[in-house]
């Protein structure tokens, strides 16, 4: 077990990302359990997909906030790729801690609009890398642990399984895989040149209520509610390590609570106090299998009425361009150095989903 050298109480803690899935779910779970802590969020809002949600996630973090008269909570409208106003936010903010969600994600997506991939992956993380970085300037103490989103698409078709954080990972397959390949380098780098401790998290295929409406579990019920037909890829022969968001973010706070070690080598220069980690639920689901629990999940909602005919509406299609058959988490460093693991089942998760979406969309 590595040692707890960052204490979260009375701390300033930035989440980029924040109105997203996973950064929302932070900053609430935070909220909840810190007796005091101060939280900037950032986020663009930008509509990649229904801003609805987003603006419901951060309702919530407001509701949430006003009942903690120890803690505050300031939102950020805005783009991390703007050098300035992330600048501005960390010379009056001063975080301890910051935790990097912002990213534009989809694997498809990065085939439409590369753009977007360059400008919130790249230039974006390069932003807060600077600003970290600046933080120590003037003999500052600045920034304790900068954790920050890779992305399991890292192992692209990787034959290995379970992929493990210590195989090889210099074959992505979509532009996506390779932004977040390059923000663990460009991690590594500032962490060697700047004694910046950094900790990078490869998500698995994360899923749960308000979720993001591009991923498989989603769209399928969107498209389930009107009746269209839902595509099940490599004709249902990928298996996805699905991980329910409440473990996400519970890995997450244990992360950000162990930085790595600042020390140096022989040499006399840091040794790069860096490290990455794979989040998942160690166990992956035949799509097939995950499609069956959805549906049953659906009907027992009430989302889908009980004599819906899910055999009209299922299409076994070829693998798409930028995907993976399979993705499987060797936990074993997060297992060891942190004592977690992920272990919310599928049909839990989706069962929480359904809810939500029925409550959500008043269906």
């Amino acid at each position: 077990m590595l040692d707890k050298n960052v204490n979260l109480e009375g701390k300033n803690i930035l989440v980029t990302g924040a109105a997203g899935f996973i950064g929302s779910n932070l900053v609430l779970e935070l909220l909840k359990t810190l007796k005091s802590v101060n939280i900037v969020g950032i986020d663009s809002v930008n509509d990649y997909y229904d801003v609805k949600i987003k603006e419901w996630r951060l309702e919530e973090l407001e509701k949430e906030a006003k009942t903690h008269k120890d803690s505050t909570w300031k939102f950020v409208k805005g783009n991390i790729a703007d050098r300035g106003l992330i600048d501005s936010i960390f010379a009056k903010f001063k975080p301890a801690v910051v935790v990097n969600l912002a990213a534009q994600a989809g694997v498809r997506y990065s085939i439409i609009n590369p753009d977007a991939y360059i400008e919130a992956n790249i230039i974006g993380f390069y932003n807060i890398l600077e600003a970290c970085r600046h933080s120590y300037d003037n003999g500052e103490k600045g920034v304790e642990h900068l954790v920050y989103a890779s992305s399991s698409s890292v192992y692209g078709t990787n034959k290995k399984v379970p992929y493990s954080t210590d195989d090889k990972v210099d074959n992505p397959v979509s532009l996506y895989a390779a932004t977040k390949k390059s923000n663990e380098l460009m991690a590594h780098a500032y962490s060697k040149l700047y004694n910046i401790p950094s900790t990078g998290l490869r998500f698995f295929t994360v899923y749960g209520p308000a979720g993001r409406p591009d991923m498989a579990y989603f769209g399928f019920t969107n498209k389930l509610i009107k009746g269209e037909n839902i595509q099940i890829f490599n004709y249902g022969n990928c298996k996805r390590d699905f991980t329910y968001v409440d473990d996400i973010v519970e890995g997450i706070k244990h992360v950000m609570q162990s930085a790595p070690a600042r020390k140096n080598g022989e040499d006399g220069l840091p040794i790069p106090p860096y490290a990455v980690y794979n989040i998942g639920n160690s166990n992956p689901e035949n799509l097939l299998d995950f499609v069956t629990i959805l549906q049953e999940e659906l009907v027992r909602a009430e989302v889908l009425p009980r004599d819906y005919d899910f055999e009209l509406h299922k299409k076994l299609v070829p693998m798409q361009q930028g995907d993976v058959p399979v993705t499987y988490a060797d936990t074993t460093a997060l297992e060891r150095n942190f004592g977690f693991k992920p272990s919310t089942d599928l049909r839990t998760g989706l069962r929480k989903f359904a809810e939500w979406y029925k409550e959500f969309y008043k269906v």
